[in-house]
């Protein structure tokens, strides 16, 4: 799953470990100094991960799968059916209501994966009304038959408690089917479950199971928990950096801001792998430019000492306007703002108002 900006469940107390570059802060200046300056010791809590609870207007079709198989033989749709079933055909042409329409009969004869179907395609609108109540029923009726896609679902909105009686008892059990019946993402999320559960040493290393599960399904939220593992020496592995800057680079790749943050930190430091500043300062540029408060703070350190790129105070200063904006605050970077011309200040001001 991209990573999204929207709020998410608070990430496991035992990955919060920051991940400190392996230099230390020298204090600022108000002008660019003769040596360059580390990056920040600190690091801001991970980004939390792919929410428990179902949304409350309806079931996020994000959280489906991607049109992969996560269940049953390889001549299986994602839905558990034939991948030649005609209603299938037609979803995956368009044909939404030609889809439910074929799908319908064969879900209230008691077919599972016709049901799976008929239950995303009203959670999605799809062709027909949007009508999260009846996809509940059916993820319902498909989770008891043991489809993992609905048992994910279904566990999800049993969490939530909007749509159908809130039940976490029921929904740890129903997405721990859904993780052992093959689904990343109930992977990834019922590893949430076992530590939110056990905050210990052993309730870590139990989800390490499922995390690294997921991390190699593709699951970008999972490939950061495991970089969090290997980085820090916990569920289980060994401290790893070299390990854990592989799984960063992995979710990196997926768009995850906080894994490019982590990422472009330690290239720029050399932790886990050689010292290279110009993809580090490629990586924190991606997240920076994505809105990464943190990444924008940083990626104004690395102008203002040319780590990775030339030295340039005035795009240095309008990052961290463009952070500060946004409420982080760096007395380092305020005391490099105030060493600032008049004249500096007014192009790094034009030009933070363009960043936005």
């Amino acid at each position: 799953m991209t990573a999204s900006r929207n709020s998410r469940s608070a990430l496991l107390m035992a990955l919060t470990l920051a991940l400190v570059p392996t230099v230390a802060m020298a204090a600022g200046g108000a002008a660019a100094p003769a040596e360059p300056k580390p990056l920040p010791t600190t690091t801001p809590a991970p980004k939390d991960m792919t929410p428990l609870p179902a949304p409350t207007d309806a079931i996020d079709p994000q959280r489906f799968g991607a049109g992969k198989a996560t269940g049953g033989e390889p001549d299986q749709d994602r839905f558990g059916g034939a991948k030649t079933d005609p209603a299938y055909g037609a979803y995956q042409r368009g044909l939404y209501k030609t889809a439910y329409n074929l799908a319908l009969a064969r879900a209230e004869a008691g077919d599972a994966a016709a049901q799976t179907l008929v239950a995303e395609i009203l959670a999605r609108g799809l062709g027909v009304g949007r009508d999260g109540k009846a996809a509940a029923k059916w993820y319902g009726l498909a989770a008891e038959q043991g489809v993992p896609e609905a048992q994910f679902q279904y566990a999800l909105l049993l969490l939530d408690g909007s749509l159908v009686e809130k039940d976490p008892k029921a929904a740890f059990a129903l997405m721990q089917s859904a993780a052992e019946g093959g689904n990343p993402l109930a992977q990834f999320n019922f590893a949430q479950m076992l530590v939110e559960r056990d905050a210990g040493a052993k309730g870590l290393e139990d989800a390490a199971v499922y995390y690294e599960r997921a991390a190699q399904a593709g699951v970008a939220d999972a490939q950061y928990a495991m970089s969090q593992l290997y980085a820090n020496g916990a569920g289980g592995k060994k401290q790893d950096d070299v390990e854990a800057r592989r799984w960063l680079l992995l979710a990196a790749q997926q768009g995850y801001d906080t894994a490019q943050l982590d990422l472009a930190t330690w290239m720029v430091s050399g932790r886990g792998g050689p010292r290279e500043e110009k993809e580090g300062f490629s990586w924190m540029l991606r997240a920076a430019s994505g809105g990464n408060v943190a990444a924008q703070n940083r990626l104004a350190k690395l102008y203002w000492n040319g780590l990775g790129t030339d030295p340039d105070l005035i795009s240095a200063a309008a990052w961290y306007i463009l952070a500060r904006r946004a409420g982080l605050t760096d007395p380092v970077m305020d005391g490099f703002l105030d060493g600032l011309a008049e004249d500096e200040m007014k192009q790094a001001l034009y030009k933070a108002n363009r960043l936005r």
